[in-house]
């Protein structure tokens, strides 16, 4: 599974991969949980960092979201081919349609959809995130929901909602879904 923004993550269960979203708290119990199975948890933007050598904020910076989206789509296109993996993305990796297309024909999509409110909190001290970095967090952050929502809810096959909800009942959750004890 791949995770996002509003988190989506990739993985593969009895010959079946499963992309879902989720927070970094929820991807690190995940990992626990993970660590008695032969499956790994990837971070599609950690793995853009090892590529390239350079942060995220500085691809941003220099070659722009398009120079960014590009390797991200290659990075997941490299991934679609790995097993035994769950593959966490940011939100924007829904954006182009080749990585939906790449998502999805990786098997189930898990959704964690988080509101506005949430994403401000979770946030709220993050200035790591090239597209949070001006304007109104809350009017960029609605802007964004606004776009990507409908892209995640058209390759889910599980919404899950984290709102008020700890990790632990959401990766249960999760787990149940991919039916992992």
């Amino acid at each position: 599974g791949t995770l996002a923004f509003v988190f989506l993550c990739a993985r593969e269960v009895m010959d079946r991969r499963v992309r879902f979203s989720e927070t970094r708290q929820q991807v690190e119990h995940l990992k626990s949980k993970l660590e008695q199975t032969e499956l790994r948890i990837r971070e599609l933007q950690t793995l853009i960092e090892e590529r390239s050598g350079a942060s995220i904020a500085w691809i941003f910076d220099v070659e722009g979201e398009a120079g960014f989206r590009d390797r991200e789509t290659a990075t997941i296109r490299d991934l679609a081919a790995s097993r035994g993996a769950v593959i966490a993305t940011g939100g924007g990796a829904v954006l182009r349609e080749e990585n939906r297309r790449l998502l999805r024909a990786m098997g189930a999509v898990v959704y964690l959809e988080t509101s506005v409110k949430q994403q401000l909190s979770r946030t709220r001290r993050d200035r790591k995130r090239p597209l949070l970095r001006s304007g109104d967090r809350e009017e960029v952050l609605r802007e964004l929901l606004e776009q990507r929502d409908p892209l995640y809810r058209e390759i889910a096959d599980l919404v899950v909602r984290t709102d008020g909800r700890g990790a632990k009942s959401v990766v249960q959750e999760i787990l149940e879904f991919l039916r992992v004890p």
